[in-house]
């Protein structure tokens, strides 16, 4: 089920990077709510601030990295358009078989959604996604994934895996980025010594790491530290950028 070795070189440059709508915030805080950023924009945004995107904007990066490799890949969507849209990419290994790439879920690596390709397994696997095993089901055109985390709890995801118009693609990003949601950020975290990867999410004023032993919430900022400082310190996102956004949220009345 592993991706080939020049998917998952790509892959791992995003290994740092968090998902989060911090930086959609902040960008409404300039004035640049209706401006859907270049790809070159987000490096440039990167390396300064330590900011990312949402999952469009993951997706539009990953595209443009793979692509920039020689990689065949396409995005792919669901409910495009929509509060609750998502996007991921779908790359081609050296069969043309494919490969689920959600970097917006933080995925730990990509993923074979081909029945009939080498390696395609329905039984459940760990090393996929932090804090559960994950098992597909695939006919081809949709694949549905289980995600079974610890105690017994299960949730459900559906894609389609048929390419999207990029045109419609960029439109429904775009859309995406003139909504202020919940302040979310979500980030794959490497402990005991490089180990293990667990999932911390910020999201609505707390916050919680799931991992292969539960889910565990962590307690309020206390003494000096605030909200900002511990999203800055476990995404790599700069303070002011992370109050900033949170100042947004506050005053749409999101926070």
């Amino acid at each position: 089920m592993n991706a080939t070795q020049e998917i998952l070189r790509v892959w791992r440059r995003f290994d740092d990077f968090p998902m989060e709508t911090l930086t959609k915030a902040w960008l409404h805080a300039n004035g640049d709510s209706l401006n859907l950023r270049t790809v070159e924009r987000m490096r440039e945004d990167r390396k300064k601030y330590g900011t990312s995107g949402n999952c469009f904007d993951l997706a539009l990066w990953l595209l443009d990295e793979l692509r920039g490799e020689g990689i065949s890949c396409y995005p792919v969507g669901d409910k495009l358009g929509t509060y609750d849209a998502h996007a991921a990419v779908i790359a081609r290994g050296n069969e043309g078989e494919r490969y689920l790439c959600d970097l917006g879920d933080q995925w730990i690596q990509p993923i074979l959604l081909d029945p009939g390709a080498k390696g395609y397994t329905e039984a459940p696997l760990s090393g996929f996604f932090p804090g559960a095993r994950i098992a597909v089901s695939s006919d081809g055109y949709k694949a549905n994934i289980r995600y079974m985390r610890p105690g017994g709890k299960e949730s459900r995801a559906e894609f389609d895996l048929e390419p999207v118009d990029e045109a419609e693609f960029k439109e429904a990003a775009a859309y995406s980025q003139s909504l202020l949601s919940l302040p979310l950020v979500e980030k794959r975290l490497l402990i005991d010594n490089g180990s293990r990867i667990v999932h911390w999410e910020y999201e609505n004023g707390a916050s919680q790491i799931s991992s292969d032993r539960g889910l565990f919430h962590e307690s309020e900022p206390m003494g000096d530290e605030t909200w900002a400082a511990r999203i800055s310190r476990r995404s790599g996102i700069d303070k002011g950028i992370v109050q900033t956004a949170l100042d947004i949220y506050a005053a749409e009345g999101l926070l």
